[in-house]
């Protein structure tokens, strides 16, 4: 039994060892994706091309906003305190394409008590963001009869059922920082990716060390009995 648990845990160990690389090829991914150059939205055919290719790629855009379709997502934080995003569709100029651009950070307060109109960037405006997927949740979508304010989750597919005047792209924009006063809303907010090792190499030691410990306790046992039953 105590050999049996010996190789279990010196398969964990090496299992969080695998865990590791994956993870340092995971940021080697990701970090390969926001270092490259940025590139105009609409060279990208993201209708054909895998979509997991671009994620993180900096684009830009031009359009004008549309305000009156405008929602906000619920559950956001910036520098630790909790309120929603505007997410506003940018739709291009002569189409009715556009795409869904998460414009950044506002407190609850000004979400819920003021006119979100103050917020609003009117005319041709040039967007700088990185591309996201849909935060698609396999759950029964009740229709409702008037179009929400209020998400949770920035759902494409769900949206696009409630904005029907846009063809929405199958991705979104997270809105780089700009040049914005320090107490301008909305706050843009930054991608939150951690590029680090994790904890597997500390959890591999861990068990790695687990195995001689079982074994020295093992042989101490067995030594205790065997002293034990010569008296």
């Amino acid at each position: 039994m105590v050999i049996i648990m010996m190789l279990v845990m010196t398969r964990l160990g090496f299992w969080q060892l695998e865990r590791g690389a994956q993870r340092r090829e995971y940021n080697e991914y990701v970090s390969e994706r926001l270092a490259r150059d940025s590139l105009p939205l609409l060279s990208i055919d993201l209708d054909v091309l895998d979509l997991e290719e671009y994620v993180h790629q900096l684009v830009t855009a031009r359009g004008i906003y549309d305000h009156t379709q405008q929602i906000i997502l619920h559950g956001q934080k910036y520098q630790g305190q909790t309120g929603v995003n505007i997410v506003t569709p940018l739709v291009f100029s002569g189409s009715d394409r556009a795409v869904l651009v998460n414009r950044g950070w506002i407190p609850y307060d000004l979400a819920l008590s003021a006119d979100l109109a103050q917020f609003d960037e009117n005319g041709m405006v040039v967007v700088s963001g990185r591309v996201r997927l849909s935060e698609t949740v396999e759950v029964d979508e009740v229709a409702t009869s008037s179009p929400q304010l209020e998400w949770y989750r920035l759902d494409i597919g769900a949206l696009q059922r409630q904005m029907t005047i846009h063809n929405l792209m199958p991705v979104y924009l997270q809105q780089e920082s700009g040049r914005r006063g320090e107490y301008e809303f909305p706050k843009r907010s930054p991608i939150d990716v951690e590029l680090n090792d994790g904890p597997h190499i500390g959890y591999a030691i861990q068990w790695f060390l687990f195995v001689p410990m079982l074994g020295v306790g093992y042989l101490h046992s067995l030594r205790k009995r065997a002293s034990i039953g010569e008296t």
